[in-house]
This record gives C-alpha cells, sequence and structure tokens, in this order.
C-alpha cells in the first residue's frame, strides 16, 4: 500500500499553524517498533511519539499530543514535496519517499533489532535508526530534534560532542543524536539544520538511549546498513512461521507484524495501543491511556496467533500471565504493564493541550481497579486454543487454570464493569455472564481431553447455572433478543461473541432476533457501534463505530452463510485502514477517518479473526462440495 500526497514546505515551529495543520490525521501515522517501545512516523517524516524505554514509560517526543510543548524528531525536504510510503516486504521498517521538483529522497525508519550472535558488539538499549538517501537530483534536506522527556515536563540541555555528536542527560537517563548531517542549536534544547544531499548520496540519524548504564555511540555508514538490514532480515524471518495462505494474506500479515510490534518482547505482554488520549470525538473527553496489556486484548491476541502458526507468541502470554497474576492469584486483574505492574494510578497532564485540543490528556487507566469478569473466561480459552493447537501446560500453569475456575464459580453472580469498562458501581452483563460459561465450558472440555484435572461435576454444575441465569435475565422475552445487561431492554455488539464462542449457533431463532436488532440499532453504513448513545451515563456521546464489533458482524454473516454480504463488509472495513494497513480504535461511519488511540491491538485482532473465518467457511463449503461431487 502506497500513499501520494502534497505538502508545503514544513517547519514544524512556523507552518503548522491551525489545528488541522499542527495536528496531521490519526491515520497519517506509522508506527516502528523492536518489540520494546515504539514510535509513530507521520507522513512528513516527524517521530511525532516515542516513549523510552518502554511502552508506558513517559514520552521523549509527544508533538502529537501538544505541537508546542511535546518534542519531535523530523526529517523532511525543505521544500515543497510529495509523500509515497510503505513497510519493507515482510516487515515494520518503514520506508517514506519524498518527491520535489528538485529531486527524491528516500528516508528508511526503524527501531533496531540487536543481533545477539553479533560478537564484540556493544548494542545500546534501544536505538532509532534513520537512513535518508537521495535518489534523484538535489534535494536540501532539514533535520529538527527537539526531545523533551516526561512528557514534556523537562527541556534539557543538548550537549554537543563534536565527532560523537549530541547528548542529552536526564538524571539516569542520556539520550544520544550520533549523525553525519549539519546540526546546530537554535536554542539550548533543540538541534536542527539543513543539508544538500545529491543522487546517490546518503546521510544517517541514530538516535540512541540509555538508563542506568553507559550511553553507547553507534557507528553509521556501512555498519548503520548492517544493523538495518539484520532487523529487516528478523521481522522477515518471524513472518516465516505465517502458516496462513488464506484470503487477505498481505492485511493479515500487516495486522500480524503489527500485534507482534505491540508485544513487549521481554515478557509476552502485549500492549492494547502504544499510544494515549487519542480521541474517540475531537476535542472531547474520551481519551484513555491503553498503553498497558489487557488480559482481554492479549488472550484475543494469543488465540490469533496460534492460528496463523506463531506458537511461540502463546507460550510467551501464557508464562506472562503466570508471572503477572502471582500476587493476585487466583483473581485477575484487568489489565498490568509489561512488567506485571499492577498499580496504574491515572493522573492528567494539565500542560498538554491535547491532540487538536482534545483535554484531558490521560497517564495511567483506572480501570485497573474494576471488576471485568470476562476476562476469566478470555484467557481460559486462549489456554484451551493452546493445547488445541499441540500446546502443552505446566504443573504450575494448571494450578494457575484451576484457580481461574474456582473464582469463577464463586463470582460469576456479582455485578461488575463489563467489557466496554462502565465508570459506575457495575451491573449484571450478560457479555460478562456468557465469558464465565465459557471459562466453565473449557475447563471442563479440558478436563475431558486429559490436559488439566479440575472438578468436574462442580463445574458443569456451574456452567449450567450460568446458562439457565442468561437465559432468563439475559434474555428479553418482550423484545425476542439478548440485552445487553440483565433485564434491561439494550443490546450492545458484544452479544455476537454468543455465535463465536459456540454457545449459540449463528441460525439459532434467539440468536439472529440479536443481529438483527444490533444491526438495525447500532449499524451505520456497514460499521457497528458498540452500544446505544447514553449507554455509559459518565461520558457525553459521540464516539465512533467500534473497529472490532464491525469484525465480529462479518464473522458472524459468514457464519450464517451469507458469505458475498460478509465480504463486502469485511472490504468495507479494510477500506478504513490507513495507507500501510493500519487501524485506529474506532471510525467515523460517514468519512471513514481514524479515532481512538492507533494502532488498536483490538481491531488488527478482529481482522485477523475474520479473515479466517472467511477461509474456514470458503474451505467448509468446498469440503462439502467434493463429498456431494
Amino acid at each position: 500500500m502506497q500513499s501520494s500526497q502534497k505538502y508545503p514546505v514544513h517547519d514544524p515551529h512556523t507552518a503548522f499553524q491551525s489545528p488541522h495543520d499542527r495536528y496531521p490525521p490519526i491515520s497519517d501515522y506509522a508506527l516502528i517498533g523492536d518489540c520494546r517501545t515504539a514510535a509513530l512516523v507521520s507522513s512528513r517524516g516527524s517521530i511525532d511519539w516515542l516513549c523510552l524505554p518502554h511502552f508506558s514509560s513517559p514520552s521523549i517526543f509527544a508533538a502529537l499530543l501538544d505541537n508546542q510543548r511535546g518534542g519531535r524528531f523530523a526529517i523532511f525536504p525543505a521544500a515543497p514535496f510529495k509523500v509515497q510510503r510503505r513497510y519493507r516486504k515482510h516487515t515494520n521498517v518503514l520506508e517514506t519517499t519524498f518527491t520535489t521538483d528538485q529531486g527524491v529522497v528516500r528516508l528508511t525508519d526503524s527501531l533496531s533489532i540487536p543481533n545477539e550472535q553479533a560478537q564484540n558488539v556493544l548494542h545500546p538499549q534501544r536505538e532509532v535508526l534513520r537512513i535518508v538517501e537521495c535518489l534523484q537530483g538535489k534535494v536540501d534536506t532539514q533535520v529538527i530534534f527537539e526531545p523533551r522527556p516526561d512528557y514534556g515536563r523537562t527541556r534539557p540541555r543538548l550537549i554537543q560532542r563534536g565527532a560523537l555528536g549530541w547528548a542529552c542527560e536526564m538524571g539516569s537517563e542520556v539520550l544520544i543524536l550520533h549523525s553525519d548531517f549539519t546540526l546546530a542549536c537554535s536554542d539550548e534544547d533543540t538541534a536542527s539544520g539543513v543539508t544538500t544531499l545529491s543522487a546517490g548520496e546518503r546521510r544517517y540519524l541514530s538516535l540512541t538511549y540509555a538508563r542506568h548504564d553507559i550511553g553507547i555511540i553507534t557507528p553509521l555508514g556501512r555498519y548503520a546498513d548492517r544493523r538495518c538490514d539484520y532487523t529487516t532480515q528478523w521481522w522477515r524471518n518471524w513472518c516465516k512461521h505465517n502458516t496462513y495462505q488464506g484470503p487477505y494474506h498481505d492485511a493479515v500479515e500487516r495486522s500480524a507484524l503489527t500485534l507482534k510490534m505491540l508485544t513487549y518482547g521481554l515478557s509476552g505482554a502485549l500492549v492494547a495501543a502504544p499510544t494515549t488520549s487519542l480521541p474517540s470525538v475531537i476535542g472531547g473527553v474520551r481519551n484513555w491511556d491503553y498503553r498497558f496489556c489487557w488480559l482481554r486484548d492479549a488472550a484475543l491476541t494469543s488465540s490469533a496467533f496460534l492460528e496463523l502458526g506463531f506458537n511461540s507468541e502463546s507460550d510467551a502470554f501464557l508464562a506472562w500471565l503466570l508471572h503477572s497474576t502471582r500476587l493476585t492469584w487466583p483473581r485477575l486483574q484487568v489489565l498490568y504493564d509489561v512488567y506485571g505492574e499492577m498499580h496504574l494510578s491515572e493522573e492528567q497532564l494539565d500542560h498538554f493541550q491535547g491532540y487538536r485540543e482534545s483535554r484531558p490528556v490521560r497517564i495511567g487507566n483506572k480501570a485497573s481497579g474494576q471488576r471485568q469478569l470476562d476476562v476469566y473466561g478470555e484467557v481460559i480459552a486462549a489456554a484451551y486454543d493452546f493445547v488445541c493447537h499441540g500446546g502443552r501446560l505446566a504443573s504450575d500453569e494448571k494450578r494457575l487454570l484451576r484457580g481461574f475456575g474456582k473464582v469463577v464459580c464463586s463470582d460469576w453472580r456479582l455485578t461488575d464493569q463489563g467489557i466496554w469498562e462502565d465508570r459506575d458501581a457495575g451491573h449484571h452483563h450478560t457479555h460478562s455472564k456468557l465469558m464465565c460459561w465459557v471459562a466453565m465450558d473449557r475447563l471442563i472440555r479440558m478436563h475431558k481431553q486429559q490436559h488439566i484435572k479440575v472438578p468436574v461435576e462442580r463445574f458443569a454444575r456451574e456452567r449450567d447455572l450460568i446458562r439457565q441465569s442468561i437465559e432468563s435475565k439475559g434474555f428479553s422475552h418482550t423484545h425476542g433478543t439478548y440485552v445487553n445487561r440483565y433485564e434491561g431492554d439494550s443490546v450492545d455488539a458484544s452479544l455476537l461473541l454468543m455465535c463465536q464462542y459456540n454457545y449459540r449457533q449463528a441460525h439459532d431463532p434467539r440468536l439472529l432476533a440479536t443481529f438483527e436488532r444490533i444491526e438495525r440499532e447500532l449499524g451505520n453504513n456497514g460499521f457497528l457501534y458498540r452500544f446505544p448513545e447514553g449507554f455509559d451515563d459518565f461520558l457525553p456521546p459521540g464516539e465512533g463505530a467500534f473497529v472490532i464489533c464491525s469484525f465480529w458482524a462479518v464473522e458472524y454473516l459468514a457464519r450464517l452463510g451469507k458469505r458475498a454480504q460478509a465480504i463486502e463488509r469485511f472490504e468495507h472495513i479494510l477500506s478504513c485502514a490507513n495507507d500501510v494497513g493500519l487501524l485506529a480504535e474506532e471510525v467515523d461511519p460517514k468519512t471513514g477517518g481514524a479515532r481512538g488511540n492507533f494502532p488498536q491491538a483490538f481491531s488488527h485482532v478482529g481482522l485477523i479473526n475474520a479473515a479466517l473465518t472467511l477461509n474456514q467457511v470458503d474451505t467448509a463449503c468446498s469440503q462439502t462440495i467434493q463429498k456431494a461431487e
């Protein structure tokens, strides 16, 4: 996928005068990462978001959330330019090509993957590697290096060290920019410069980071090319494990690469998104920090990885789960940070104006203190998928799962905040009860398949009681449909998962009526909202359609046998991915514009699962035809 846009000359300090110019559309960004952290790079060559040393650390660059205070690391032509960009095939290495009237330059961006096999080589803790090559003519190329650590609360002094580059010290942390561009300090905290590149000429910028360690200055030239080549090959080697050969292969692979980028390599945790406070409504308050591991997201991602052949990612998730829940076992929290930390207090950054003046900007997340009963079902279902794909549970993992099952037996009758994280006292959510049923059902199946020993009679009794509860209180005879809250009268999109988890089949009259009502009340131009307006009394209305919910509708249509409608809907949603294949949390149903944190793991999980379902339905249909013949 490629984009082509035309921009005037850009100086981030002077050219971005209107909110639209100062803040590009959310879909304007691509993502680079090293399975430790990730950076958002605009099509204008500006890194506007980067947290170091890991995803949920304070930002170094945050122009995404405040153009004046946030800081950036920008490389772009000093003359008007057109843009085309792409990822190198099978990788997360980004290439942005700028075309001016005078010539063409290509910017290659990556977060370096260290080559642990290389001997006698020191690796920095993190490296942002940017390579600029002039392909045609001559191009005046501008660089702006404007670090603003700790969410812009620090304006550090840049120290020029001659051939050793520029250093930025922040207590026990240090940033080092090593480059063969000529830069000078315009202020004490900003380095910039313009260099003319001629055809065939190549320049480098290596930004390294260290904390509680020595700062490493990486060599440039052919050594930087080798690091970039190694990173490229590392991603390609990872992609070789992908066994999926069905429809929409490229989109599925891009989603898998994105999910891998959002997985913290040292623990196996997966963050919901690499950003915080990108709004559901421009100028609104629905702005949340998603740089943490939601068990729900991670479990669904683990299952998606398994279906694609990435078994080690599922192993890593179960190992991380064992580590993270050790202090709360047998109960689960909703989310953790990448190290398993569970105390994630929420605060507001009042000094940041927010993306297009969308306040507040939040860090941390209050949802960490909520009760969401559905997570037990998602985690146990992920473990069930793991053993169904040949995985073996260790003794401590079996103990872990048994404990979760016993919690479900005792807690499923309680209220909770549910999958959509109501910020009130809690309700009896039908989806939460569904996932408690799933937890019991999958543990019983694993027991019967001799993967684990559980008190099967007790679990079967509770499973049946949960189902009776759903059918009596989660179903409205007035409407003839399931409802989102017990004895309520509204629906939400999570009810479609009854089919996905085989609670009921797609053609079941109760579920079919529920789907038709969801389409009628929550559908808009081929997309689905997750819940009706006014569902959350604590927040104003106006959010966009939810991407993963829209993919759930695709899966349901496919299971109904409405293949043509499912494909049409799938491709319609897919058209809202940006030029490099990334999806936000939500979209504007009228324009397809991205909303919310970006890119969103949940959305890419939805894409993968929808493609897998379409492929499974096609395969089953082909096998039926062959038998008939």
